[in-house]
């Protein structure tokens, strides 16, 4: 959705390598959205994102379509059925967004036809649904995840972190210091001590306000009842750095 990091410039790293053509496209969608002031605030920066991308390549296709292009007048999103992933995390929070997501993932798969198309691990709900989409729809495109880019204190890569004030700044590392110690100690305590801990943690401090943090079937993506050996498990988490949402993730096992 623009606004280009390098976290976006890693995906365009990968598709540049296994690719003869790479498009990027870069489009704000209204759809997906549930809040109209966060629509309103989410960074454009169509200029800066298509220099920032010639500085990895000079051959990126960069496809920036307007919303009449996609949606011809009538911004609506389309109703999918992602066999229950929809509803977890995300969902419960942000209602119709992956209805919105779904809308304008196959819309690009439509227009642009791609053999493969990347996405990061930090929106792994999201990566989960699109798969799910794909499949369902037997859409012809590999869908792949890269791994979640980093800034250097830990704080996952996001468009929206250019928005956090100072203090925020400062604070939002805690979100992953917190994922690694729960990851540690998912190794020897219950889901539901760690997902306590968790919260405990958040109460103390003054800046970050927890909206959930999950521990989930990779899967599935429904919270855990029992661990299981034979199961992969990932945390999840959603935090208020002010007004601003931040989410991130970690593979547990």
């Amino acid at each position: 959705m623009g606004a280009l990091h390098e976290g976006h410039m890693s995906l365009v790293k990968e598709g540049l390598e296994n690719n003869d053509i790479l498009i990027v496209s870069i489009f704000v969608n209204p759809t997906q959205f549930d809040n109209a002031e966060d629509l309103e605030k989410y960074p454009r920066t169509l200029e800066r994102d298509t220099a920032l991308l010639s500085t990895v390549s000079k051959d990126v296709i960069v496809y920036a379509p307007s919303v009449d292009d996609i949606y011809q007048g009538k911004t609506e999103a389309e109703h999918f059925s992602f066999d229950g992933l929809e509803f977890e995390m995300e969902g419960q929070f942000r209602q119709g967004h992956f209805d919105g997501v779904g809308t304008i993932v196959k819309r690009l798969f439509e227009i642009v036809t791609p053999d493969s198309a990347y996405f990061g691990e930090k929106d792994f709900q999201q990566l989960a649904i699109i798969k799910k989409m794909v499949q369902k729809h037997n859409l012809p495109v590999a869908i792949i995840g890269c791994k979640i880019h980093r800034e250097t204190n830990g704080l996952a890569m996001s468009s929206r972190n250019e928005r956090l004030k100072p203090a925020y700044k400062k604070a939002a590392p805690f979100i992953y210091k917190i994922l690694k110690e729960a990851k540690e100690k998912f190794g020897t305590k219950s889901a539901n001590k760690v997902v306590e801990w968790v919260e405990n943690q958040f109460k103390e401090n003054e800046l970050l306000q927890l909206e959930y943090f999950v521990i989930a079937d990779s899967e599935t993506l429904k919270p855990i009842k029992r661990k299981s050996n034979k199961k992969a498990y990932r945390a999840f988490i959603a935090v208020y750095a002010d007004d601003i949402r931040l989410i991130d993730n970690i593979a547990l096992n």
